[in-house]
């Protein structure tokens, strides 16, 4: 697969909007053409060309080289190919991204994968506040595809999720799940306070809850057939990133008995 590489010049000093630099959108483009897109809207008016060099072909892949945390934007609306960047990025990381895959080898700043709805993102590193949750006056947060964090998460993981799969293999942030309507949140490490606040559906799976909240019921142990094929499903698209099988049939609780109270809390511990 041809491969377009961006090789950042130096770090920027203002945040930058790279949503016009996806593969879809540079198809065919020269590298000229490419270099005059604008990525900042400011007095200076900066185009590719002058935050990065340039090289290879545009076509079916991306690759960023040099990160920084105000890279905002990255494979916003993504729709095929791949993206990989080496280092860090901003806000809004995969945001409405379609398919196709992102790669983030650093970490992510708030709002990764906003309303998702298809297509794989990874991030080697940690992510900030509200991954895969909406923006202001959005009605629904991730809306498919799969995120895999293998750092920490910020508070909010998951918020208004509707589809998808969010794996974080660090620890998560407050209120993982909040208003949750759909899809399955996974915590490696544990699930913290406020786990499925609000939630109507969905299910969030993790070895221990941090305090349980009262409108949530025990339901004591099942032995659920879903997570069997679950974790087929997740080892076939990701590999060794995917999240271990459950051994043991886990403690259910629904909830949250507040909201709808049809999602579920999964605790493969104890």
């Amino acid at each position: 697969m041809s491969a377009l590489k961006l090789k950042l010049r130096t770090a920027p000093s203002q945040r930058l909007d790279l949503s016009p630099l996806v593969p879809g959108k540079l198809a065919g483009l020269s590298t000229a053409e490419i270099e005059r897109i604008s990525i900042y809207a400011g007095p200076e008016g900066l185009t590719v060309g002058d935050c990065f060099s340039v090289s290879g072909t545009s076509g079916g892949a991306l690759h960023i080289e040099g990160g920084s945390d105000k890279l905002d934007k990255v494979g916003a609306e993504h729709a095929g190919g791949e993206i990989i960047v080496d280092g860090d990025v901003g806000h809004y990381a995969g945001r409405r991204m379609k398919t196709g895959r992102l790669d983030i080898r650093g970490d992510a700043g708030e709002c990764l994968a906003s309303n998702l709805r298809g297509g794989i993102v990874i991030v080697t590193g940690s992510a900030g506040t509200h991954l895969g949750g909406p923006l202001a006056g959005e009605k629904d947060g991730l809306a498919g595809g799969t995120v895999v964090v293998m750092g920490g998460a910020g508070k909010l993981a998951g918020e208004r999720m509707r589809r998808g799969t969010i794996v974080v293999k660090g620890r998560m942030g407050r209120n993982a799940g909040a208003r949750m309507m759909g899809g399955t949140i996974v915590g490696e490490q544990g699930l913290s306070a406020g786990a499925g606040v609000q939630m109507r559906r969905g299910t969030l799976i993790g070895p221990s809850l941090e305090a349980p909240s009262a409108t949530f019921v025990d339901c004591g142990t099942h032995d659920l057939l879903i997570l069997t094929i679950m974790a087929a499903y997740w080892r076939k698209i990701l590999g060794d990133l995917a999240p271990p099988a459950i051994a043991l049939a886990p403690r259910r609780l629904m909830g949250d008995m507040s909201s709808l109270g049809k999602g579920e809390i999964l605790l493969t511990e104890g």
